[in-house]
């Protein structure tokens, strides 16, 4: 058996383990890489580090530290009810405006990591509060930041038009930040009446500014909106921004403490501004930014920051990075290029486009998006030119398939979405939906992109 096949088992291995064992995936994944890379590869440890992703740790960490910080002194329950006044106070909007939001970032220049990371954080948070779904808000994020990834300006559209031109393709810039677009937008339709967002817009119905009031001055902010009259939303007990208690009738009593902006929170909206303004503008890493801004205001309020570095998440942390190490082991001995090589070899046009699309979708699964998009597209230039197959709509489908996926927890954004969930959800009933649903989207996109996408620019 060569040696790609028997990585590949072992992947199957790691994963039958982890689901049927209380283990962490990334400690069999590492554990695998040390394995199949020494053993398999003939690897030695420096090239099997060579494959964890050491800017990814930093951004999980940084980012989940910035805004633990952000939840102990309260800012984000005023970014919370920003949110709600922005939008009247119908709950129904505020998923969509999560997934506008991100889809924004991406599409002017932000990286779609970056846009994930600067609104997965409010995003759950507000989800927690109001007793939305955290799945169907996660997801909003992640496909909003994907549907606005490929614009002309954006990272992802000038890295494929930029690969496209240099294999002398045609031009894919328009259809394909709309086929960007119209694939994610469906599929977070699809997730919005799914998850609950239906039920949502009842209960939006039942709101009025009256309640929106009363609702912004109780401890916690969650108790009218939420359900719709006051004291019954799943935040009506004390604040822990430093409520007292009082005020829950809507007077100027404690609970208003929710919506005053204290130095500290102030401090706080400033750093957030500045990593985003960072990333957008000046191209800083995100994970570094973040770092060096908790830091700074651990040092001038230390009483709040003390507690917010045991939020970071350490045990995504670790799946992460041990499923990423072992994914790098596999590009290091070549099974990602064998699989890919493999299928532009078959001899039907149509089911190698298939494929290369499903490919795409399982690869990205677990590793860069840029990266595989970067392999498959010279990799389809030889059947493409024999002509049979439409290169706009390949490339499309093959950019649109390997994003597209990236809400498994097993990839950059999935893995910031899994880190940002609130305490108060259990963490590994959510990696399970998270992962049910990714392989629903790896399963069931790929096949969709190729049939609106390469079938009818076949012949």
């Amino acid at each position: 058996m060569s040696a790609e096949l028997v990585s590949i088992l072992v992947l199957v291995v790691v994963f039958v383990i982890a689901t049927t064992r209380s283990i962490n995936m990334g400690a069999l994944a590492f554990a695998a890489a040390f394995g199949v890379g020494t053993l398999a590869a003939g690897m030695d440890a420096d090239g099997i580090f060579a494959g964890f992703p050491g800017d990814l740790f930093v951004v999980l960490v940084g980012v989940t530290y910035l805004f633990s910080i952000a939840r102990a002194n309260g800012t984000t329950d005023w970014l919370v009810h920003a949110s709600i006044r922005l939008v009247g106070g119908r709950l129904v909007l505020i998923p969509w405006v999560m997934f506008a939001i991100s889809g924004t970032l991406t599409a002017i220049g932000a990286v779609s990591p970056a846009a994930v990371a600067i609104v997965a954080p409010i995003a759950l948070n507000f989800a927690s509060q109001y007793r939305i779904s955290p799945l169907l808000m996660g997801a909003m994020v992640v496909h909003g930041a994907q549907a606005g990834g490929f614009s002309p300006i954006s990272i992802y559209g000038t890295i494929v038009n930029g690969i496209v031109a240099r294999e002398g393709l045609p031009s894919t810039e328009l259809v394909l930040f709309l086929a960007s677009i119209a694939m994610n937008l469906v599929i977070a339709v699809l997730v919005f009446v799914v998850c609950g967002g239906l039920k949502l817009a009842r209960t939006a119905q039942r709101v009025d500014r009256p309640a929106m009031a009363t609702a912004a001055a109780a401890p916690g902010g969650g108790s009218a909106t939420a359900g719709g009259s006051g004291g019954s939303g799943p935040d009506s007990g004390s604040e822990d921004s430093g409520s007292d208690g009082s005020g829950s009738d809507g007077s100027d009593g404690g609970g208003s403490a929710s919506l005053r902006l204290t130095p500290a929170r102030i401090a706080t909206l400033a750093g957030l501004a500045a990593l985003v303004t960072g990333a957008l503008v000046f191209d800083l890493d995100v994970g570094l930014s973040a770092i060096t801004l908790a830091v700074l205001l651990s040092i001038v309020w230390p009483d709040t920051s003390r507690q917010a570095i045991n939020h970071i998440t350490w045990p995504t942390v670790l799946l992460i990075c041990g499923m990423l190490t072992y994914v790098g082991v596999l590009q290091e001995m070549g099974t990602i290029d064998y699989a890919g090589e493999a299928v532009s070899d078959v001899g039907i046009p149509l089911l190698a486009a298939l494929l290369l699309c499903y490919i795409g979708a399982i690869v990205s699964a677990f590793a860069s998006s840029v990266g595989i998009m970067g392999a498959l597209i010279p990799l389809a230039v030889p059947f493409l030119a024999e002509g049979t197959i439409g290169p706009i709509g390949m490339v499309c489908a093959l950019a649109v398939a390997s994003t597209v996926v990236d809400v498994s927890p097993f990839s950059t954004n999935g893995a910031l979405v899994l880190a940002n969930v609130d305490d108060d959800v259990d963490s590994g009933r959510f990696f399970r939906q998270l992962m049910i649903y990714g392989g629903l989207v790896v399963a069931v996109a790929p096949a969709v992109a190729w049939l609106i996408l390469v079938v009818p620019g076949f012949g």
